[in-house]
């Protein structure tokens, strides 16, 4: 696999750049991955960087979206937070990976059992964590129907809703970000990976 030069990342579009993501996802699931001279990569993108996608993930040890895309050195930002939640240093990350460094997808990628969705829709009090929680509690609040604890099917429900809300907060919090979607100059999307079975569900 080559490494990611300004003239292919000039030339990707949007869709050829979701493309990549699929089919890298798709081998990592088979167990198939590219053939990468990782220290060539090293050398190569010491002299400048041009990923093709920024992803926005858990912080959670099993995703790490490198490996889940079957991605190499160079070829893509990872932005990683717990809950895969958004405040203004994501969102400034996520606004240089695209309109300053070029990418041309931004996926927002939860996962199932994940530890800081199920501890929002516990109601778990700690901290600092206190306040990442916070920015999960609109996705709980649009899936709990009652007071009752929630099952463990919500809680995935909660996740998957998390995604669309962390996609939410982009488009209105970053009027660069949306108006490149606007464009055509970047794809917004969301996806959810499954810790079982190693697949990535774009939403």
């Amino acid at each position: 696999m080559r490494t990611q030069t300004k003239e292919i990342q000039d030339n990707l579009t949007p869709k050829c750049a979701h493309d990549i993501l699929v089919q890298g996802n798709k081998r990592f699931a088979e167990n198939l991955k590219a053939q990468r001279n990782l220290k060539d990569q090293v050398f190569e993108t010491s002299k400048g960087q041009f990923p093709f996608a920024v992803i926005l993930s858990c912080i959670d040890s099993r995703v790490p979206a490198e490996l889940v895309f079957d991605q190499g050195i160079g070829d893509i930002f990872s932005v990683r937070v717990a809950g895969n939640v958004v405040n203004k240093d994501v969102l400034g990350s996520m606004e240089y990976a695209c309109k300053v460094a070029g990418s041309k997808i931004l996926v927002v990628m939860g996962h199932t059992k994940c530890g800081a969705v199920t501890a929002a829709c516990k109601n778990v009090k700690l901290g600092n964590v206190t306040t990442l929680l916070e920015k999960i509690k609109p996705a709980v609040d649009a899936i709990r129907k009652n007071d009752d604890e929630l099952t463990a099917e919500q809680i995935e429900e909660v996740s998957f809703e998390n995604v669309n809300v962390s996609i939410d907060r982009i488009r209105k919090e970053s009027p660069i970000l949306a108006e490149m979607e606007e464009n055509g100059e970047i794809e917004i999307v969301g996806a959810s990976y499954d810790v079982n079975t190693g697949l990535v569900e774009f939403h």
